[in-house]
């Protein structure tokens, strides 16, 4: 019995030996992996921890103050720098917006060590039942981190430095001076940083006034500042606000009482006097990058940090319409282009937009795709008939594109013969734009247009408009873009001839005109008149009012091209950008709108060439004058650069041109007297302009592509860029008296209706050109006069504009220009 009741235990003995020294090797081996884990994690420390960035930026805060760029009349128009931000400390910052912060962010902010486990674990657990990043477990301590010292990269080494610094800040600086520096430095959309900021940019008031309806507004916007804020998207802002308002009420920093009212409360968003609306109260991007650049070019990058302003010559009034008007002429002669069809396609799944979360989430993607441009609004097509065409901007703001004059210009995409990339159906991506009383569809403009105006007496430029959209590209196109004139020179070729013994009366043959290749040496060159329309013979003054090709080239022919070439850079024209050869009668040089306005400016102002300038004054932090302009002005005898005779001729010559000619629109619009201009249109309508005056204002308007392209049959100075400058001096010129001419100069005399100069008296003054003498058949063109050359200018020009790319550099190895705008 005993041997048998002994067997059971010795034949057990060998297994739960085995099993024992299984375990023991198992439980050595975690051992030694969890020292090597716990050695590699040390010496990751030890290698990781001094490298750890200083807080002395934290404990000794001190924020850079930025640049800052002003109108004339103190609005501002640009900030660059580090960040725009009021500063308040712990105590000046209200209760209810502490509350709103930690109920939107981090609620166990005082009870965590820096890293909230319990959050983690959270988001871990919802980040996998939805299969997807739903929840973030970042406090309050890891964005401080990263906001100070770490980039937004995903890495493992950011985020295990981020851990680190976590680490390092939560046992160097206590919860409330972490959460002091949290409100004061976060990003808040629209260059907001802080709080502080962002109830002046978003609600016009200071952070102390802030209501528990506002302060959960605000503090829903870190958790996605360019989707979240009421400027950009109200809708989704509402949403992100009755998700903490509810988190206040659920932690106890808001009774139900409170909670209620908060949720009733409407919203107002408005901006603070001298605060940016969204951007800025006007659009003055262009000046404003043009000002940086100028004063980058004296302080390099401490400009950033020293607090200087730049006052500028820009009036914010003018600016505006200018902005206006660019725009509206832009879009006008989009209405007038084919409609190309949407500008994208997304798959809607039936039904997707009573899915609200979904359907927003879908159009925000949209957003970064295709974002707003202006009043240009991105929106999805829900459904589309040859009546009616639904889009949404959001789940709940659908919009009916209904009214006949809309539905006209987007007729051809809601036929049924239309065909991609054409036709308009449910999930096309387009622009909606409100007119007066409804919604059109209008596709993104593909032209541009520049708008420029300057002080006549002293070149100082009031307005500057350098493109249709800033945030599209930094090209500005009032600055860097040089192309062809067109007939908008004509009237310095004309200048010229008056000081050469030419007379508005001078008679000028307006046959065709042509050279041989023999002629030209190169190959035939034959100019031709606007619409081949052509008339035996045209007085000068004639020939400027209906822009006569044919008149210009024989009258710079006469008056001889190198002679025209150096009177032209008395106005401030590049002799290397205006060859002296006979097609800059007609243009076919180069030069920028700001270098044209310029050169009006002398007709303007009597004879005095004033360079522009933008710049006014800079001060700096403490309002101190640091740097002061010194512009040239009228009036000043070494300033002088033409004939005062000339001048008052050619005033009232555009004066003419802007009555009678093809500039009549600025007349019959604006309905004064004081006002010259002219048209100008190159070749197969590739630059379209018009550059006209008063005795106190010019200004000069441009449209065309950025790589040179025909706008289209039709499309002429008059038609695309003069309805620019008219909607801008309807309103720069309001309330502005008429100024009439001047005394007529000495040594000039008026005899019968037209002007000559006591020189060139009636009998001496040249009566004739490219006419044959009374009983001579005399030829239209002198081979013995063709200018040496014109075939490879020919060869270089063929009647087109230069092609100019937005960064400012032609093709074929030209490179544009600097900008020379003097302070």
């Amino acid at each position: 019995m005993s041997s048998s009741s002994h067997s059971p235990s010795r034949q057990q003995a060998p297994a739960r030996s085995w099993l024992s020294r299984f375990a023991i090797k198992v439980i050595v081996v975690c051992v030694g992996l969890g020292a090597c884990g716990a050695l590699l994690m040390t010496l990751a420390l030890a290698l990781a921890w001094p490298n750890l960035p200083d807080l002395h930026a934290m404990t000794d805060y001190r924020p850079r103050i930025p640049l800052r760029v002003y109108t004339a009349d103190n609005v501002l128009i640009g900030e660059f720098g580090e960040e725009r931000r009021n500063v308040l400390r712990f105590d000046e910052i209200p209760d209810v917006m502490k509350s709103a912060i930690l109920a939107a962010e981090d609620d166990r902010f005082y009870q965590h060590g820096g890293i909230d486990w319990t959050g983690v674990i959270r988001a871990a657990i919802a980040n996998l039942v939805h299969m997807s990043k739903t929840q973030g477990a970042s406090t309050i301590t890891m964005q401080v981190a990263r906001n100070f010292y770490l980039s937004s990269e995903k890495t493992y080494t950011r985020k295990f430095y981020e851990l680190l610094l976590t680490f390092k800040i939560e046992a160097t600086l206590s919860k409330d001076q972490i959460l002091d520096l949290y409100m004061n430095q976060i990003f808040l959309g629209h260059r907001a940083y802080g709080f502080a900021a962002a109830s002046r940019t978003y609600f016009g008031k200071p952070l102390s006034e802030i209501t528990p309806a506002e302060a959960a507004m605000l503090a829903g916007i870190p958790k996605a500042p360019s989707r979240f804020n009421p400027i950009s998207n109200f809708d989704r802002a509402k949403a992100r606000q009755g998700y903490v308002l509810g988190r206040m009420r659920a932690l106890g920093y808001l009774t139900e009482a409170e909670y209620q009212a908060a949720v009733k409360q409407p919203i107002v968003v408005k901006s603070a006097a001298g605060t940016p609306t969204g951007r800025y109260a006007v659009h003055g991007e262009y000046p404003a990058e043009l000002a940086r650049q100028l004063l980058y070019g004296v302080y390099q990058d401490d400009i950033y940090s020293r607090g200087f302003n730049i006052y500028t010559t820009i009036n914010s009034k003018d600016q505006e319409a200018g902005y206006d008007a660019v725009r509206a002429g832009v879009l006008d002669y989009t209405r007038r282009a084919p409609f190309p069809g949407p500008e994208g396609s997304v798959d809607l799944p039936a039904g997707i937009e009573s899915k609200t979360e979904d359907f927003n989430t879908l159009l925000d993607d949209l957003q970064d795709k295709y974002p707003d441009s202006g009043d240009l609004l991105t929106a999805v097509v829900l459904s589309a008939s040859p009546t009616d065409v639904k889009v949404a901007r959001s789940a709940t703001q659908i919009v009916d594109i209904n009214d006949k004059r809309a539905l006209k210009v987007i007729a051809r995409a809601l036929t049924s013969k239309a065909k991609e990339p054409t036709r308009l159906e449910r999930g096309s991506v387009v622009y909606i734009h409100q007119m007066d009383g409804y919604w059109e569809i209008i596709n993104k403009p593909t032209v541009q247009a520049a708008l420029v105006s300057l002080r006549t007496q002293d070149g100082a430029i009031e307005t500057m408009v350098g493109g249709f959209d800033f945030e599209e590209g930094k090209f500005n196109r009032v600055t860097q873009a040089w192309r062809q004139p067109g007939s908008s020179f004509k009237p310095f070729i004309y200048a010229s001839a008056l000081e050469r013994g030419l007379t508005p009366a001078t008679q000028v043959s307006d046959e065709p005109f042509s050279l041989t290749a023999e002629q030209t040496g190169s190959k035939a060159w034959n100019p031709k008149n606007y619409g081949n329309a052509y008339e035996p013979v045209l007085t000068m003054r004639q020939g400027l009012y209906k822009s006569k090709n044919m008149v210009s080239i024989r009258i710079l022919q006469a008056v001889g091209p190198k002679y025209a070439q150096d009177y032209v850079t008395r106005f401030g024209f590049d002799r290397a950008r205006q060859p002296a050869v006979l097609p800059m009668a007609l243009g076919a040089g180069s030069v920028t709108p700001l270098q044209l306005a310029g050169g009006y400016a002398v007709f303007a102002n009597g004879g005095y060439r004033v360079p522009p300038y933008l710049i006014d004054h800079v001060t700096d932090s403490s309002g101190k004058v640091i740097m002061r302009a010194r512009p040239t002005v009228a009036g000043d005898t070494l300033a002088r650069v033409i004939d005062p005779r000339t001048v008052y001729v050619m005033d009232d010559m555009l004066r003419g041109v802007a009555t009678y000619g093809t500039g009549a629109r600025a007349h019959r619009e604006l309905g004064r007297n004081d006002v010259g201009g002219k048209t100008g249109t190159t070749n197969d309508s590739q630059d379209a302009w018009f550059a006209g005056f008063t005795p106190k204002l010019v200004a000069v308007a441009w449209m065309g592509f950025d790589q040179p392209k025909s706008l289209g049959q039709g499309e002429t100075g008059g038609g695309a860029a003069l309805p620019i400058w008219v909607g801008f001096m309807r309103t720069a010129l309001k309330g502005q008296p008429e100024t009439p001419p001047g005394p007529m100069p000495s040594g000039l005399k008026k005899v019968d209706g037209d002007y000559y100069f006591d020189e060139y008296p009636p009998g001496t003054a040249i009566a004739r050109v490219g006419l044959p003498a009374p009983g001579d058949p005399g030829p239209g063109a002198q081979p013995g006069n063709t200018p040496d050359g014109i075939g490879n200018l020919l060869n270089q020009l063929q009647g087109n504009a230069t092609p100019q790319k937005p960064n400012g550099n032609p093709p074929g190895g030209a490179v544009a220009h600097p900008v020379r705008v003097p302070f």
